[in-house]
């Protein structure tokens, strides 16, 4: 016998088993029982929240010869007929894959026929927003005056998407996501009857993952107990089958965007991606971290608001020190914004690694927002200045520690005049024309997007270049040196140059400096500043 799906095998068979949905259930039961059944209804939800199980129990309990409380009773033959498929009362339509106007004039034309043993005609058409506007338009009589015996049962995922003139001739409910709590209790329910061994942390998760969806939360419970079948599931078990991060992983990320470290920052990234975790779902759940920090900045009692063990409480309450509200609500509207571009991106790691960036430096985000989170910061550090320090006489390290969050005074000097020998003369000349061309021809994307805003000047100490940047981000990414060798092959390639490259954080503008050869010594009258 072959193998059912939990999902179908627990799916609902009366509307007192369904769950999360108490006050549309209340509402049918009571039509069922006063007998006051309207003709049309929408039902509007997200994914596995219960609008097909309604429907296909509303159409059962409509038709049912000994219906209990409001419930079909599942055992006369109308609901047997319903409930193996044989039917000819309730008709079933997909309107993803039966959306023209010939498939709503074949339902025209059939509810013409009354019901058979029966008292109602029941078509259920799933995914309604798709029908085509002219379908639409075509079922709009038969929709709003359908014959006495006919009740049409609409579900969408995207209610937006329909005419109004539909909405209008329908009665709507929406369906909510379902809590994590209930459906843990499902989930628990389920594994016990089937003999599903599994933690209770890891049932939780598992619910959580779901995202208010009953149908996706048993389905990865099947997917769990079908990789564990022999043993326990256990939370890590979960976090591997699904792959899902643990919470220290995130841990770790906002301490490394505290530290500005970008090395560790994409070493994280490189380790979650290597181990097959899903980018997307990296993401969700960074949020969800974030947000766990926000409230333990916000809340004194975290009891039923954060679901985490002791040990990683105490961790989180730590991480909430290092970032203000106003950085925290950056973060979490910043990978929000990632999360939706997400879906259309093929360099998904990219898009990551640069956010992350960004989110590290606030000073690259120009907004009112990152002015703020910049400002935030500044504060941050000079309330963690160490006042022993200065009493002590340590004045020059305290400061040294905060002058990175001051800014800095832009000077307006003209510029300076200074002779290069010929050949490194003409080595500037080549690069600051094809700058540009080479740090889009270097083949790593990030050290590439490091290089967007840098320039290069001559080593006047040393043969050779230096990139120069006002980003410390971009600086650290840049002065590695393996970053450096990309670089270097590029020119070698294109240009058959040798040219040794250093680095340079710094607020100095390009042309500050004006560059001529030993030769033009002789040529004009100028004060010039001479190699030594």
């Amino acid at each position: 016998m072959s193998y059912t799906a939990l999902y179908r095998k627990w799916r609902s068979q009366t509307f007192d088993e369904i769950k999360g949905q108490d006050p549309i259930i209340e509402s049918f039961k009571n039509q069922i029982k006063t007998g006051r059944i309207g003709h049309a209804y929408l039902f509007c939800g997200t994914r596995g929240t219960g609008k097909t199980s309604v429907a296909k129990i509303l159409a059962r309990a409509v038709n049912c010869e000994n219906p209990d409380n409001g419930n079909p009773c599942n055992k006369c033959a109308s609901c047997r007929s319903v409930l193996n498929d044989s039917s000819m009362n309730v008709i079933e339509m997909d309107a993803a894959s039966n959306n023209s106007v010939e498939d709503i004039r074949q339902i025209r034309d059939q509810v013409q026929y009354p019901p058979v043993d029966a008292r109602f005609k029941v078509y259920i058409i799933d995914e309604v927003h798709m029908l085509s506007q002219a379908a639409f338009n075509a079922f709009l009589k038969t929709l709003e005056e359908p014959p006495e015996y006919v009740i049409f049962v609409l579900a969408t995922t995207e209610p937006n998407k329909l005419p109004i003139t539909i909405l209008s001739r329908c009665q709507r409910y929406d369906f909510r996501r379902i809590s994590t709590e209930t459906i843990t209790e499902r989930l628990h329910e389920i594994a016990s009857s089937e003999g599903i061994a599994v933690d209770d942390e890891a049932l939780h998760y598992i619910a959580r993952v779901g995202d208010g969806s009953m149908r996706d939360s048993v389905s990865l419970l099947d997917q769990c107990s079908a990789f564990q079948f022999d043993h326990k599931i256990e939370y890590e078990d979960a976090l591997n089958i699904l792959g899902a991060v643990d919470t220290s992983v995130f841990s770790d990320m906002i301490c490394a965007l505290n530290k500005k470290d970008i090395r560790d920052i994409l070493n994280i990234i490189s380790e979650v991606i290597e181990q097959g975790r899903e980018i997307g779902q990296f993401i969700n759940d960074l949020i969800m971290y974030i947000r766990n920090l926000l409230l333990a900045k916000s809340v004194d009692n975290l009891n039923g608001l954060v679901d985490m063990s002791n040990e990683n409480l105490l961790k989180l309450k730590d991480d909430s020190k290092l970032f203000s509200v106003d950085e925290l609500l950056r973060f979490v509207r910043m990978l929000s914004e990632l999360s939706n571009q997400m879906r259309y991106s093929v360099s998904k790691r990219i898009l990551l690694e640069t956010t992350l960036m960004k989110m590290a430096y606030p000073e690259t985000d120009t907004s009112l927002e990152g002015l703020n989170a910049k400002l935030s910061e500044i504060k941050r550090n000079i309330a963690n200045i160490n006042i022993d320090s200065i009493k002590n006489g340590n004045l020059t390290e305290t400061l040294g520690k905060a002058k990175d969050f001051v800014p800095k005074e832009i000077k307006s000097d003209s510029p300076k005049k200074v002779a290069l020998p010929k050949a490194q003369y003409e080595d500037l000349q080549l690069l600051k024309k094809e700058w540009r061309n080479i740090c889009i021809a270097v083949p790593s994307s990030v050290v590439s997007v490091a290089l967007k805003d840098s320039y290069v000047k001559p080593n006047r100490e040393h043969d050779g270049m230096i990139i120069v940047t006002k980003s410390k981000a971009c600086y650290k990414i840049i002065s590695e040196n393996e970053s450096k060798d990309m670089l270097c092959k590029v020119v070698e390639d294109r240009y058959n140059k040798s040219i040794k490259f250093s680095t340079e954080l710094s607020e100095e503008k390009e042309n500050s400096t004006i560059y001529v050869t030993d030769d033009d010594l002789s040529k004009i009258n100028i004060n010039i500043e001479t190699e030594g």
